[in-house]
């Protein structure tokens, strides 16, 4: 687990949102959590007002519209929230001369290069969600030299709203669930990428900014698998601790139709976080297992 050194406090975007608890739980007393209304994309007024009330060492801007298939028809908020207002956050930063840790997606590609993509693959995003997270990525860079941006993917823990509670859930009232089995990714714990980003900090704090840690990053859990896979691992947990196992079935991503396209094979190349800053994330099949296993803690108490 990463120490941080001791020093200013850090402003974590996003409020209560999967990944701003995660990095409460893990980053201590240092951890500012803020989130609507007090800090609002939809409100920029608030983004500043925040930045000087609560001065900063460094931002982790966990914020973002994630609602995929409603920014379809919400293009406007979708850029304020992934776009505009992180731009004004890095603005900020620049400013304060402090890093900030900005996170994105795996939606910013298509998931059609049949392979791990890498950070220097160019973009190509199918949908509103994606084309906003990846103009996000390029305004941050451009307003503030010491900028991270970390894509991830697949995101779950054991709060929130989140694929594995999802099923979960399901699971427990159904005998037959159908999940997509065509969409290949790397399922994330936010409790691991909290500590991924965690321990990034810890080495900018510690030895000082270097040019070379600007830019653009994977971070996902290592190893692949399909949402069905993904299921099948959570259920089979839960079978673990007395919940009936119900059947899986994997059906194509047309037989479940979205109002924005998902990446086919949205796998990320995580190997340039390791050279840089040392963090490999732990594989995600021992991240969904202790995940369900605190979620069935709970249940049972």
């Amino acid at each position: 687990m990463a120490v941080l050194p001791d020093g200013g406090p850090i402003l974590v975007t996003g409020g209560n949102g999967q990944l701003a608890t995660s990095l409460a739980r893990f980053g201590g007393a240092r951890i500012h959590r803020v989130g609507r209304p007090d800090f609002d994309f939809d409100r920029p007024e608030t983004i500043e007002t925040t930045f000087r009330a609560v001065k900063p060492a460094a931002v982790i801007n966990a914020a973002a519209w994630t609602a995929v298939d409603l920014a379809e028809t919400e293009q406007d908020g979708a850029a304020r929230a992934n776009t505009d207002g992180p731009r004004r956050l890095a603005e900020l930063c620049a400013e304060a001369g402090i890093p900030l840790i900005h996170v994105s997606t795996d939606y910013v590609f298509d998931g059609d290069k049949r392979a791990p993509y890498v950070e220097t693959d160019p973009t190509c995003p199918t949908g509103v969600y994606g084309r906003t997270k990846a103009e996000g990525e390029q305004a941050v860079l451009a307003a503030n030299p010491q900028t991270v941006v970390l894509r991830t993917a697949w995101v779950y823990s054991a709060s929130g709203k989140n694929f594995v509670r999802t099923m979960l859930g399901a699971g427990a009232k159904n005998p037959t669930l159908k999940v997509v089995g065509d969409q290949i990714g790397s399922p994330t714990s936010s409790d691991d990428l909290a500590e991924a980003i965690l321990s990034i900090l810890s080495t900018i704090e510690t030895g000082g900014w270097k040019p070379d840690y600007a830019g653009l990053y994977h971070a996902t859990g290592s190893g692949e698998t399909s949402w069905h896979g993904l299921a099948v691992a959570a259920l089979e947990r839960a079978a673990e601790h007395g919940q009936a196992m119900p059947e899986v079935l994997a059906i194509r991503t047309e037989d479940w139709p979205t109002p924005a396209r998902r990446p086919a094979d949205s796998r990320l190349d995580c190997g340039k976080l390791h050279r840089v800053f040392g963090v490999r994330l732990p594989d995600w099949r021992a991240s969904v297992s202790r995940t369900v296993d605190e979620l069935m803690g709970r249940s049972a108490r």
